[in-house]
C-alpha cells in the first residue's frame, strides 16, 4: 500500500501536542481560499512512498509521542493513512489528523475508510481554512472555526487550556540552501525571514508548509 507525500518530517515540536513526526499528503479536494501551502494541492504532485516504509522511518527515527497527518487533505488518502496509523499505535504512538471536512461530514459517509482513520485519530482538528476567519489564539490553526475534537482521551487534559499553548515556527537550512519554514506564523514573521536570508535576491528559496 502507498501513499502520495509532500514531505516527512521524522521530528517536529510544531505540529501538535510534544514531539512528532509530521506527514504532509498531497491531493487536496476541497481548496480553501488562501491556503497556506497549494502546492499539495494537485493528487499527481510530491511523490509516492509505501506505508511500510514511512512506518519503518517513524518506528526507527527520533523518540517521539505520535504522528501528525496534514495535507492537502489526509481523508482523500484515508486508507492508507489508517493502515500507517494502525501500525504505530500499535508501537504507543498517538495520531493527530488534520482535515478540512467537518467531523458530522465523516461520520455520516458511510465509507469504511474514513471511519477507520477516525478510528485510530486521537485529536482531530476538522474544518476549511476560511481566511475571514483568521485567528491564530490557538495552536495549530489559523482560523477560528476550526474544531477541536478529542475522539480518545490520549489528550483530553490539554482540552481547557488550549489558548495558553503556543505556536512554535521551525526553520531548517537544507544542504542546496533552501530554508523551510513549518509550523502556524503570522504572515509578517515569513516577510521577515525572506528580507533577512535574501533582501535583494531570490538565491534562497524558502518553502513552508502547514
Amino acid at each position: 500500500m502507498v501513499l502520495r507525500i509532500n514531505r516527512f518530517l521524522p521530528f517536529t515540536r510544531a505540529e501538535g501536542p510534544g514531539n512528532r513526526a509530521c506527514l504532509w499528503v498531497q491531493g487536496c479536494p476541497i481548496r480553501c481560499p488562501g491556503c497556506a501551502v497549494p502546492w499539495t494541492w494537485p493528487d499527481d504532485g510530491g511523490q509516492t512512498v509505501s506505508v511500510a516504509d514511512l512506518a519503518e522511518q517513524i518506528l526507527n527515527g527520533p523518540e517521539i509521542e505520535g504522528v501528525t497527518f496534514l495535507g492537502g487533505e489526509p481523508f482523500a488518502q484515508a486508507k492508507a493513512l489508517a493502515s500507517l496509523g494502525t501500525i504505530v499505535k500499535e508501537a504507543g504512538l498517538s495520531i493527530v489528523t488534520f482535515t478540512g471536512y467537518e467531523l458530522d461530514f465523516l461520520q455520516g459517509a458511510q465509507d469504511d475508510d474514513l471511519l477507520d482513520l477516525l478510528h485510530i485519530t486521537d485529536l482531530l482538528i476538522a474544518g476549511p481554512f476560511r481566511r475571514e476567519c483568521l485567528d491564530l489564539s490557538r495552536p495549530w490553526v489559523g482560523s477560528s472555526n476550526k474544531q477541536f475534537h478529542f475522539l480518545t482521551d490520549r489528550y483530553s487534559h490539554i482540552q481547557e487550556h488550549l489558548q495558553s499553548i503556543p505556536n512554535r515556527m521551525e526553520i531548517r537550512l537544507l544542504p542546496s540552501g533552501e530554508v523551510r519554514v513549518n509550523g502556524m506564523f503570522q504572515p509578517a514573521h515569513l516577510a521577515f525571514l525572506r528580507d533577512v536570508l535574501h533582501p535583494a535576491s531570490n538565491e534562497h528559496p524558502i518553502a513552508h508548509g502547514s
